[in-house]
Order: structure tokens, then sequence, then C-alpha cells
């Protein structure tokens, strides 16, 4: 049985005076390997009289190019899309694509937290290689305690042992650094997370990592919860590095600038959502 949910994503700036702007870089749409079905997808940017086109990066990532004419004082993004968050079976076959790139096995160096950590998770030993992530996954969960941080950026490994605290980037790229240690491919992820069967239905931008299994392929493990990433996670893009996956990127003028975003949720198809595949 179907579960559609509906997610209507604003994002506004606000400028203090007309301004320039660069060409600006969207991350915010779902690609075809997405494990949750996107039913319909739809973008729509203002002010009108820009230039859009569609690009994918060197991670396979959709991107929206978007250039302006003319100064603004205003930009505006509204994603409205419909997921079926029904359970997905297990696949059968295994995943016989080749191994990622050797990039996505290569760690930051390590400092001294870092290290304490790594010779206290070698002891973790398991035959089957995705309970052992699990496992790690688990113990990051429980030993860094979950954070909003509105602040831009991702603090390093040393800073989120030192405070045992962080915001879901941190945690993730802790992770990351972690499995990249111990040789196992890992990369970051940026998406939507959807939560609609608790009481207070929510929807929010969230960060956590995916984990190169051999068989299985790239799985999401979700370091906020210490659980599998599930039907609510929905990547909107994954790299190497956190700065690789922004959700809006580019250059402006100097000026005094305001963002404000905002989401909704409602389960049920949303019939006036236009499908921009093919655009």
């Amino acid at each position: 049985m179907n579960r559609p949910v509906t997610l209507v994503h604003r994002t506004s700036y606000r400028y203090d005076r007309p301004v320039s702007l660069g060409p600006q870089t969207i991350r915010l749409r779902p690609d075809a390997t997405c494990p949750t079905p996107i039913l319909s997808y739809g973008m729509d940017i203002q002010p009108h009289g820009h230039q859009r086109t569609w690009r994918q990066d060197d991670f396979g990532n959709h991107e929206a190019c978007v250039t302006f004419d003319r100064k603004v004082r205003h930009f505006d993004i509204t994603v409205r899309l419909t997921a079926d968050l029904a359970p997905v079976p297990a696949p059968l076959h295994t995943d016989a694509r080749p191994a990622p790139p050797v990039a996505f096995t290569q760690p930051l160096p390590a400092g001294p937290y870092l290290r304490a950590l790594l010779a206290e998770m070698a002891g973790i030993r398991h035959p089957d290689p995705l309970a052992r992530l699990e496992a790690i996954n688990r113990m990051i969960a429980a030993r860094i305690t979950y954070r909003t941080r509105m602040e831009a950026g991702v603090w390093d490994a040393e800073e989120t042992l030192t405070r045992q605290t962080g915001s879901c980037r941190d945690s993730a790229w802790l992770f990351i650094q972690v499995l990249r240690h111990m040789g196992i491919a890992a990369r970051f992820v940026s998406g939507y997370l959807i939560q609609p069967d608790i009481d207070d239905a929510t929807c929010d931008l969230h960060a956590w990592a995916q984990a190169h299994v051999p068989g299985r392929g790239w799985v999401g493990f979700d370091t906020t919860s210490g659980l599998l990433a599930s039907q609510g996670h929905i990547p909107l893009a994954a790299a190497l590095e956190p700065g690789q996956v922004a959700p809006v990127s580019g250059l402006l003028d100097s000026c005094n600038a305001t963002l404000d975003v905002s989401m909704t949720l409602h389960h049920g198809d949303d019939t006036k959502i236009t499908d921009l595949k093919g655009q």
C-alpha cells in the first residue's frame, strides 16, 4: 500500500539593497537512485527573469545552476515533492557495481581523541560487515550528544570528540573519518528527513553518512539516532566532503542578508506539483 507524503520546502533570502548574484548552485533534487520512490517533484524560483540549467556534478548529484541578468532584492526557492514512504523490500540481488574510488577511503590526519576512539573501536568485531558498521554507528550516537547548531561549517573529529556533542553533520563527519581510517569507503550525505508517524509530524534538512558495504553498495547510517537510514531519509547530494553538498551555494555582492527557511508536510499526493524530471 502506498504512503504518499508531500513536503513543501521554502528558502527565502532577503537583501537590504539590490544586489548582483553570481551563479547560484541548488542541490535540492533527489536522483534516480534514491531508495525512496519520488512520485512527483517541482522547483519554483523567484524572481522571474532568471536562467536555470540542470546538470550532474562529479558525484552524480543533480544541480540546478541559476543565473540572473539583473540585480535582485530577494531570492526564493520553493521545492515541492511527494514521496512514497511505504516500506520497500530489501533487494534479493547483490550490488555488483565496482568499488568506489580510493578517495572515499582516505581520511584526514587523526588527533589524540580520534586515535583513542579508533583503538577502542578496533575491538568491535563481527562476521557480518553491516552488523559491525551498525555497532560503530550506535557507539558514536551514544557518545556524541545531539545539538542544534545554526552556525555554518562542520567541526572536525577532534572538536566533536572533545565537546562530546555536535550537530547531525558533525557526528556524520566523525563517523566518516572513523570508517576511512579503517579503510572503509564512506561519504557525506545531505537530504531531507521526513518523520510522519510521530505525534507532531516533522521534516527538516538533515545530514548522515553512507558506507560502502561489499555486496550491498552504499548504505545509509544516521549518527544522530544510531540507526540505519530509513524510507524517511531522502538523499539530495552525496560527496567526499560536507562542503560539496551544500543545499545552496554561490556568490553575491556585499550586503546585509537575511535567510528564512520553512517546511510543511502533509499526508497524500499534491496534484499541483509539476514533474520537472525532463527539465
